[in-house]
Order: C-alpha cells, then structure tokens, then sequence
C-alpha cells in the first residue's frame, strides 16, 4: 500500500526462515529478492545479501556428527573425526562439501546469485583448490580472478606448491593455465615478489624468463665489483637456464612444432651470445672483484655498471676495466674483447679513458693506452692521434714536457700542427708547419700567423712573415 520497495522484507523472511533450519522455504524467499550479477567475472562477492546468507549458513554449519549422538564422545572417538577432517583435499572437498546440506546450500545461492570470485573464494576457504581451479577453466574467467581468488590466497596461505602441483594434474603440459600463469608473473613483478617470481617461472619451465629474473638477482642492489663477486652463483644459474633452454629447442625441433604460448621464445644465436655476455661478465667480475680486494682500484661511480646494461653501461665496463688494473696493459685485453663482442665504439672508449688519466695525472699510461690500440689490429690510421686530440682539452692541468711528448707521440704532422694549435703553442705549430709539402705548408703558415695576431704574439707573427 505505502509503495515501499517488498526487498527487504523478503529477505528478512529468507533470513528468519534459514535460521529455523527450513533451507527450501528460504530459498524460496530469497528467490524474489536475490538478482544474478549482471557480470560473472567481476572483481567481488557479489550483493551483500548474498554475501548475508553464505556468511550466516558457513557460521551455522554443524560439526561433522558422531554416529552414537553422545554428548560424551570418547577420545577414541573424536580422535578418529579428527583424523577424517584431515583427509587428503578431495576427500575434505567430498566429505564437507557433497555431504552437509548446509554447504550445498551455499553453492546453491552462489551459484544461483555469486560472482565466480566468490565462488572461487568459498571452495579456496574450505580447501577445494582443485573445484577452485575447474571452476575457472569451465568458466574461462579472466586472469584478475585467477589472482585475486586463488594464487594471492595460495601464496599468502604457503600453498603455492600445492597450487603448482594440482595445475600440472589437471592439464601436465600447463598449455590451459599459461594466461593465468603469465598474469601471475607480471603480478609478482609489479610487486617486486623475485623470489617468489622465480619459484613460478622454474615450474613452468620458462627458462629464458628464469635467466633475466637471475640477472636481475646478480645486479639488484650492488655497490661494488666485491659484492659482484660473492653473487656470481647467479650466473651460473643462468647459463643453465640458458643451456636446459637450448637443449629443449633442439629436442623439439625435431619432432613437430609444439606451440608453446606462453613460454619466452629466442633464436638459438640469440641464446648463444648470452651466454657469451656471461662468460665475458664472469670475467670481468673475476678482474675487477681482484682490483678491488688489492686496492688499485681507482673509479668509484655512483652505478655498477655490468655488461648486461645498454651500450652506455658496456662501455662504461670497459673503460672501467681498463682502468682499475695495475696498469693499462693488464686490463686492456678483457676490455678489447668487450668492445669487439658487442661493437661498440672503440675510439670514444679509449678517449674517456685517456681523458680519466689525464684527471689522475697518469701520462705515461696514455702512451701504453697507444701503443695497445696500434698493437690490437684493429685501430684505424687515425685513432690513436684522435685519442690525443680529444684529451688535450684537458692541455692546462698537463706539464709542459708530458703535452709535448703525447703530441710527438702523434702520427701526422697535420694532427701535431693542430695539437699545439690548440695548446696555444704556436711557435711549435710553425716549426712543424714548414716542413710540409710547400703548397699545405703555406695554408699552415698562414693559418698560424692569423692565429698569432689575433692573440697578439707578434714574435710568431713576424717569423710567419717572414718565411712566407
């Protein structure tokens, strides 16, 4: 008569007529105030009606019932309940489940009224992992339900190997849980869980994805090449991973192409330089671990750089190692191989390099850094000049004597004539300007008396006139 909405009072009679023990004049009740989800795979437990009544009937249920109804039991006796409520899982499942009515009536409105998270949620909370699982494989749900309503729970719970085993059961090659399991990972990164990454990443046998979670362990974290060192397991770990990967593409490749989804696929030469990238990391860690514990170690940098960086940090690498030897020499060969392995930029790594000896007045380590570059077979006509050009900069903070024996140390005459160009020794420039072929030779001199008057050196000046 007053128009109210009858909702309420239906579900207050549902409520009365549970709590009186008659569960189908409930059902009945609750049929005209109960509505289904408009999506089954939302992220909750449905109306809180329903989430009312799963809550009053799990609170309600009743013991598992002694056969003789003596409020006495003897020990015996509820030893043996006890030892049957500890069963194996289908045997809880079955046993509680299929056998107390007031279970079934929970699976009754969740299925009639729930979400597939809240059904999900009521078989994890009474040990049905396994009915947890088909439920969602039947209802293909989507991955956020998979995390939300069983592997958080599971992890959380410490039953992510019960988890692993029961999801080989169902499907042994893992083909139907790789979405899920794949969101699980990415979940689990987001969170910063690694360790718990790598669990996963190992039962599905996701080899390549294990490597990189390994690299991330063995560079997390690290301030010097020491702490490197005692972290070297780790690439072990991944050369395996690597290698039982490799192994496996060669063993398929024979047979027909398994479509594997969701396991990270590389090419076989991809594979193999990784490896290479390892070894080569082991040495370098080996050396600079060596450098650091006999204390010449020099550079101290805010990051460690490792040869599993961008092309920035690989040379960083090198340069790193060329200089934290005893001398330039006992580094340069690790660091060569560095360089030709990942073709990077030789000349602008032997150029930072020279410029830090400059910084650590270490001159006659420039001239050892040359004579390695000449000797590598490698170093274009020019690069060793180049080396010093690009370290003169620095020209002020080096002793006359060192500046004149690195430009003597140069190839062309051309590159010399530039160099004390630079270093505003122009009388040195004209000396060697005029020993040129005589049409250059004129270009230079000229070049340097202009030079001379523009900074007012009027005795170089003259002498310019002069032989011109």
């Amino acid at each position: 008569k007053s128009g109210l909405d009858p909702g309420g009072a239906w579900h207050a009679w549902g409520m009365a007529c549970l709590k009186a023990g008659n569960l189908s004049s409930a059902r009945e009740k609750f049929n005209r105030c109960l509505k289904p989800p408009m999506d089954l795979n939302q992220l909750n437990h449905g109306s809180r009606l329903v989430q009312d009544v799963i809550q009053y009937l799990e609170s309600t249920v009743k013991p598992i019932v002694i056969a003789d109804d003596d409020y006495f039991a003897t020990l015996r006796e509820l030893e043996a309940t006890l030892r049957t409520r500890s069963l194996s899982l289908e045997m809880m499942c079955e046993g509680k489940i299929q056998h107390n009515s007031y279970y079934q009536e929970c699976l009754f409105y969740l299925h009639s009224y729930g979400t597939n998270l809240a059904i999900i949620s009521f078989y994890m909370r009474h040990d049905c992992m396994r009915e947890a699982l088909l439920h969602l494989l039947n209802k293909e749900s989507p991955s956020e339900v998979f995390i939300e309503g069983i592997f958080i729970p599971s992890y959380e719970s410490g039953k992510l190997h019960m988890l692993e085993n029961l999801l080989e059961t169902i499907d042994p090659g893992l083909e139907s849980w790789g979405v899920y399991l794949i969101a699980a990972c990415k979940y689990l990164q987001r969170k910063n869980y690694y360790h718990i990454l790598y669990e996963l990443q190992q039962f599905m046998k996701d080899h390549v994805r294990a490597a990189m979670t390994c690299i991330r362990f063995f560079t997390h974290g690290a301030k010097s090449y020491t702490e490197l060192g005692g972290k070297q397991t780790w690439l072990l770990k991944i050369k395996d991973h690597l290698k039982v990967y490799l192994q496996e593409v060669s063993r398929s490749s024979g047979r027909k192409k398994m479509a594997s989804s969701f396991r990270k696929k590389m090419s076989a030469t991809d594979v193999s330089r990784h490896i290479n990238t390892v070894d080569l990391q082991m040495e370098v860690t080996k050396f600079l671990h060596r450098c650091e514990s006999s204390g010449t170690s020099q550079m101290t940098g805010s990051s460690l750089p490792t040869l599993f960086g961008n092309n920035n940090m690989k040379m960083d690498v090198a340069c790193k190692v060329m200089l934290e030897g005893k001398n330039i020499e006992e580094g340069f060969g690790i660091a060569f191989r560095v360089l030709q392995d990942f073709q990077l930029e030789a000349t602008e790594v032997y150029s930072k390099v020279a410029k830090q000896l400059v910084k650590q007045q270490k001159y006659s380590e420039i001239r050892q850094l040359l004579k390695c570059v000449n000797e590598s077979g490698v170093a274009a006509k020019n690069d060793g000049d180049n080396i010093i050009l690009n370290c003169l900069n620095e020209f002020k903070n080096i002793p006359p004597e060192d500046l004149d024996n690195l430009i003597q140390d140069m190839d062309s005459d051309e590159n010399k004539v530039q160099a004390y160009v630079m270093c505003n020794k122009l009388r040195s420039a004209y000396l060697v300007s005029v020993r040129q072929e005589k049409t250059r030779a004129v270009q230079l001199v000229q070049h340097v008396r202009q030079l001379a008057e523009n900074s007012g050196d009027d005795v170089v000046k003259a002498i310019c006139a002069q032989w011109l």
